[in-house]
């Protein structure tokens, strides 16, 4: 992948890897991203994950074609990042380690390594000259790790923005950025919201050309498309109009009610509408549509006097990740004591600014006529 004449992507795909993080699926694999400086001094921009190291370090030494870095910039600590430090420290020894204060005591928790002659330090604003080149250090606490750093290039106009901008998906993987980006956001970095707003913020300060995350593609047209995002997200904002009807059915009972609604939301008028199975999708694309729309509607089997599993396990995670700002209807089934509308909403109401339906859709056992008319009520509620 061509970057510029003088900054050399030497990172590598991983199409081999099933869950991303142990958890989230990557049907598309993931790219650890590493890039390398050519200038008076020499400068590595992270390392990749230990399922990458071969090809990185025969990467790495095409592009060196025999000379030696003078610098590895680590701006972020975790391990598909991070992996071959001691590696390269070892096989550099004149390579000089370069991170923040929050940096070095992490990096010591991962390998056995010694740096006292080798660590340079730095803080917000300060500056690196390789020559040309000038690399300009900002911190990023919380994104999504408290050592977090981004790096600013000031003459090529590059941002190295660690895991900001990236993606889910092998860099020769075809798909539309928007969809694994959002995934990939709102699982992983979805919490720290205010952070990346401050980072944002940062970001403003800066002429930026070009964005080179740790995953997925080299961003260098319509920067403004990916930044706006990223926006919306990190102020938890919906990014469109919609809703999302996310159900956890037994029997299929409650299925059938949750596609009832969504039919009856179509014919009140609404044209964005997405019904997902909780006990059968992907929970990382269902967490990530729920962020996607500004409304939802969850319908639940009462089990065991609470939440049927999978939708516990579904708002325990949207919970983690703030969800927020939205409205949402509640339907529920239960044959001898619906409890699943009362503790879905308990939950909810722990989230900051949701807004409830006045309708709660009662469901015994199966769907009949009385129901119809609950489920128009509910979807005429979230249609206005």
């Amino acid at each position: 992948m061509y970057i510029t004449d003088s900054i050399k992507y030497i990172g590598a795909n991983d199409k081999t890897i099933d869950l991303f993080e142990g958890q989230y699926k990557v049907p598309n694999g993931v790219s650890y991203n590493s890039y390398l400086i050519l200038d008076d001094k020499i400068a590595i921009m992270d390392t990749v994950d230990t399922r990458a190291t071969d090809e990185w370090l025969a990467n790495l030494d095409r592009e060196l074609a025999g000379k030696t870095p003078d610098y590895l910039v680590v701006s972020h600590m975790e391990p598909d990042h991070a992996a071959n430090i001691k590696k390269a420290a070892d096989k550099y020894p004149s390579m000089k380690i370069v991170g923040n204060a929050k940096t070095f005591p992490m990096m010591a928790q991962f390998f056995d390594l010694d740096l006292s002659d080798r660590k340079i330090v730095v803080a917000e604003g300060e500056t690196l000259s390789l020559g040309k080149h000038t690399l300009q250090f900002f911190m990023a606490p919380m994104v999504h790790w408290p050592e977090v750093m981004v790096t600013y290039e000031q003459t090529e106009k590059v941002l190295f923005s660690a895991d900001g901008f990236g993606k889910f998906g092998s860099l020769d993987c075809d798909e539309p950025w928007d969809d694994e980006a959002r995934r990939y956001f709102i699982n992983i970095v979805g919490k720290y919201g205010v952070q990346v707003q401050a980072l944002l913020k940062k970001a403003a300060t800066l002429d930026i050309a070009m964005i080179c995350p740790l995953h997925g593609p080299v961003l260098k047209e319509d920067l403004g498309h990916y930044i706006g995002l990223y926006d919306t997200w990190s102020s938890y904002r919906p990014e469109e109009k919609g809703v999302l009807v996310a159900y956890a059915s037994i029997y299929g009972n409650t299925r059938k009610a949750a596609e009832l609604l969504a039919e009856d939301l179509k014919a009140a008028g609404e044209k964005n509408v997405c019904v997902m199975d909780l006990c059968r999708c992907d929970l990382a694309e269902a967490i990530a549509s729920a962020f996607r729309y500004d409304r939802l509607a969850l319908a639940c089997a009462t089990y065991d006097g609470g939440m049927y599993l999978p939708m516990e396990d579904y708002l325990h995670h949207l919970k983690a990740k703030n969800f927020q700002k939205r409205k949402v209807g509640l339907i529920e089934n239960g044959s001898w004591g619906p409890l699943a509308a009362k503790k879905m909403r308990e939950v909810l109401e722990s989230m900051k600014e949701i807004t409830f339906c006045d309708t709660v859709v009662t469901v015994r056992s199966a769907v009949h006529s009385d129901n119809e008319a609950a489920l128009k009520a509910l979807a005429e509620e979230l249609a206005e």
